[in-house]
């Protein structure tokens, strides 16, 4: 579907490395949204349809999965971004729901434009090129420091780690340094959390951000 300009809904998107809780936020704030009530969707990336989980598969549980390139990862989560935008975040927005998408085009420039070493200039041309002008209203990445993340995904369900999960502590200091150095450079759009706080705590300031910045 063509992207259009004008849009009554809100887009909020969350961010921070792995085991960070974006998760748990997420369905915290939902859960207040709803009790507005507000028409509220949740994303997940990749994912969301159809195409888009089929290409999550890819990336994730791939038994080939440690011979991807950082090229071919960079296209395949544009790729089931692009679907996601157009099949279902666009829409909702256009009838005026507040999309609450765990990860968005922020995650590619800090997982493949940093952690993975690539050039800034394609991976910003594809990422925009995916969501067209359907971008955040608001960031919100929760930090952790990597230490913390590391332990977390290690205390996590028994299920075997998956290829993001599996990196070593040098990427996911990358990871955390590049989201702090994105937030720091778009301060009108991202709000830093500190993930090393209760979870009621954290869900507060999310609120107070949310209501001081979109309403």
């Amino acid at each position: 579907m063509p992207l259009k300009q004008s849009r009554s809904g809100k887009l909020i998107s969350f961010e921070g490395s792995e085991g960070s809780g974006k998760s748990t936020q997420i369905a915290r704030l939902a859960a207040r949204l709803q009790k507005i009530p507000r028409d509220v969707v949740t994303v997940r990336e990749p994912g969301g349809t159809e195409i888009g989980e089929q290409i999550r598969n890819i990336i994730v549980h791939n038994s080939r999965g440690e011979e991807m390139c950082a090229e071919t990862e960079l296209l395949l989560f544009a790729a089931a971004r692009a679907q996601l935008v157009r099949e279902v975040i666009a829409p909702a927005l256009l009838r005026g729901a507040t999309v609450l998408s765990d990860r968005y085009l922020d995650s590619s420039t800090v997982y493949q434009g940093v952690a993975r070493n690539l050039s800034m200039d394609p991976v910003n041309q594809i990422n925009h090129f995916a969501v067209g002008n359907v971008m955040p209203d608001i960031t919100v990445v929760i930090d952790v420091p990597t230490e913390v993340s590391l332990t977390r995904i290690r205390q996590r369900a028994s299920d075997l780690p998956d290829r993001m999960e599996r990196e070593n502590i040098d990427f996911y200091t990358k990871v955390r340094e590049g989201y702090l150095v994105l937030a720091k450079g778009l301060p009108e759009r991202f709000v830093v959390i500190d993930g090393t706080q209760t979870e009621d705590v954290i869900d507060k300031k999310i609120w107070a951000a949310v209501k001081e910045r979109i309403g």
